[in-house]
């Protein structure tokens, strides 16, 4: 026993001594070290949650989860998204450094000199926006306050001066500064086809036009819902045997196939546009802002092409030879006035070899004066050089020629005389109209497309007639828009389920040469696609039309010309860092939730500095925001930005 007590007591003091060592501290120190470090990356780690979606693997554009959502308390994820949750990245550490020239990672590289003006310019931007009002996002943003009630229909560039068809913008600082309300008990619109034929009564202003036409039977109101019925319009047999009359007079009209673009002036109920699209036309109906009534928001809210356009002094916002056939039944325009002036606009915008459709009033017994205007229109066609195919009761078809030399033939007094060789026809931004013949292209350009639907992947003539910088060949870039789009929406469509979200009016900001709106129409999406051209860069509106699409040119700095609640989706690509050197972001992101319909959708591809700023203004706005990396991967310089406005 005092053996074993004396073993113990010299373990016990050597015990003591180890513990008094320096190496044992040290031990003691690093064990600290890694159980805190470990805590940390743990807690760390807790706050990320991975979904994968073994039902997309083969998705073009993989993209990958970077934030929360970004506006209401505890959101669930959109519903398109919620089956087909794009795979999150793992945590843990990200190698990083440059991208060579190859593709590659590397961190073998030298820092330079750096430009002291440079760095202030950056740090100016940050601070404030430029002299001319433009600029990204300055410091923290509120919630958006909701305009009142009473701006519920409010269109900013054509309620801003009573009594006046033309556009009269809000002075700059001026503009819109609060959400557009809806109306009370607005409910998510009914889906295409059932649209054409029934809407909701309260997602429509309820003026003397719904309560007039009503009494003639063009809308019957039933229950909550305005109905169409397609026997009651202003064609007295129906839209279906109007449409079969025109083509028996003239079957070479063809509808869906060479007549594939067409513009519906004064339109009325729109019925002639929504009936034709069962015949793959593509209908753009226009009409002038009227107190008196809201045909172009009954078009919107049935899902039918239309907005706002005027024949006034200025030229309608569409390129030289764009539609196929323009049509005109008992539009109350005047052609004949001022020389025929507004007919000499008509004929700007149709195509060479294109119909011109006119229903005229009807003339009846002593009616001497409607007897003259039909005299002085078919005197004006002359003129034109328009061939008077057929007339049948009030349808007088006429068509255009092909090339100019109807008009060179025209002795030197004949008026309007041709314009002159250095007159743009395709410069339609604040530009007058003037009394003269446009010229067609001595090269056929714009009369020579395809029929549909090879026309929608055939790069047009008129392609190499743009103004712009392009080192490669225009076909190849035509052709490498549309595959990029192609793969885009198809990503979309895997990841975001975009087959369950019932598109019908969709509005591309930024539209370039049409790929968005081409791969929606290869995917077999039933909608159509306001294609706008902004006019900060090339005019490619010819080539869109040309490929059988509807378009028109905008300055994003201003409102645009279309109902609040108009759109199911907005998309905009690479616009805001072009934009935001000359115009107000906020402004433009006010715009878009004005005519983004509740329950509508806003996809945003641009620079990732960018994207950080909109994605606080998506927050003011309340709209339910996710934010992605692209398809190149964390650290590409493009993000994606996907916002929700929900009812």
């Amino acid at each position: 026993m005092k053996g074993m007590s004396t073993s113990f007591s010299g373990s016990e003091n050597n015990i003591v001594s180890l513990t008094k060592t320096p190496a044992f501290v040290k031990i003691i120190g690093f064990s600290f070290l890694c159980l805190s470090l470990l805590i940390i990356l743990r807690s760390f780690s807790s706050d990320i949650t991975t979904v994968s979606n073994p039902t997309t693997p083969s998705l073009k554009f993989p993209m990958s989860f970077t934030s929360a959502p970004t506006a209401g308390d505890n959101p669930s994820p959109p519903p398109s998204a919620a089956a087909a949750v794009p795979e999150l990245r793992q945590p843990g550490m990200e190698r990083t450094g440059i991208v060579d020239e190859n593709g590659a990672m590397t961190n073998e590289f030298v820092v330079g000199e750096f430009d002291e003006e440079v760095i202030d310019s950056v740090v100016d931007e940050k601070n404030g926006s430029d002299e001319n009002g433009g600029g990204v996002l300055r410091g923290k943003l509120g919630k958006f306050k909701v305009c009142d009630e009473s701006m519920r229909d409010y269109i900013p560039c054509l309620d801003n001066m009573e009594g006046s068809l033309e556009r009269h913008c809000p002075p700059k600082g001026k503009g819109l500064d609060c959400m557009v309300p809806w109306p009370k008990g607005y409910k998510l619109r009914i889906t295409w086809p059932k649209s054409r034929d029934e809407i909701w009564l309260s997602n429509v202003a309820r003026t003397p036009f719904a309560k007039g036409k009503a009494g003639n039977k063009w809308v019957v109101r039933k229950g909550d819902k305005y109905i169409f019925p397609g026997d009651r319009t202003q064609f007295a047999q129906g839209v279906n045997q109007y449409l079969d009359q025109i083509s028996k007079m003239v079957p070479e009209i063809a509808f869906g196939q060479r007549t594939r673009v067409v513009m519906d002036i004064s339109c009325g109920i729109v019925s002639f546009g929504a009936y034709l699209m069962d015949r793959n036309v593509s209908t753009l109906s226009i009409a002038t802002k009227d107190v008196s009534n809201n045909q172009i928001q009954f078009a919107l809210e049935r899902g039918v092409p239309a907005m706002f356009a005027a024949f006034t002094t200025h030229r309608l916002l569409y390129p030289s030879q764009a539609f196929d056939m323009i049509h005109c039944s008992r539009c109350s325009i005047n052609w004949t006035h001022d020389d025929g002036i507004l007919l000499l606009e008509v004929n700007r915008m149709l195509r060479a070899g294109g119909y011109f459709i006119w229903a005229a009033e009807p003339v009846h017994k002593h009616e001497e004066n409607l007897f003259a205007q039909l005299k002085e229109m078919e005197d004006l066609t002359r003129c034109l050089c328009w061939e008077l195919l057929k007339k049948e009761g009030d349808i007088y078809i006429w068509r255009k020629p092909l090339n100019n030399s109807c008009y060179l033939s025209h002795a030197p007094a004949v008026q309007p005389s041709l314009c002159s060789a250095g007159d743009d026809p395709d410069n339609v931004w604040n530009v007058n109209i003037t009394k003269c013949i446009t010229q067609l292209p001595e090269n056929g350009y714009g009369a020579n497309v395809t029929a549909w639907p090879a026309r929608l992947h055939s790069p047009p003539d008129r392609l190499f007639s743009i103004k712009m910088d392009a080192e490669l060949s225009r076909r190849e870039i035509y052709k490498a828009e549309s595959n990029f789009w192609y793969a885009v929406i198809k990503g979309y469509v895997g990841a975001f389920r975009w087959e369950t979200l019932n598109l019908r009016n969709v509005l591309d900001m930024r539209a370039v040469y049409g790929g968005f709106a081409a791969a929606l129409h290869d995917f077999n999406f039933d909608c159509w696609v306001m294609n706008v051209v902004p006019v900060s860069g090339p005019n490619t509106l010819p080539v869109l039309y040309d490929r059988g699409f509807i378009g028109v040119m905008h300055d994003w700095c201003e409102p645009f010309a279309t109902y609040p609640r108009t759109y199911d989706l907005v998309h905009a690509a690479a616009l805001f860092s072009v934009e935001k050197n000359r115009c107000n972001v906020t402004t433009i992101m006010l715009e878009i939730d004005r005519i983004l319909r509740p329950g509508g959708r806003v996809y945003i591809r641009d620079t990732t500095p960018v994207i950080e700023e909109l994605v606080e203004i998506a927050q003011a706005l309340g709209w339910v925001s996710f934010k992605y990396d692209s398809s190149e991967g964390p650290h590409s310089n493009w993000k994606l930005l996907i916002g929700e406005k929900r009812l």
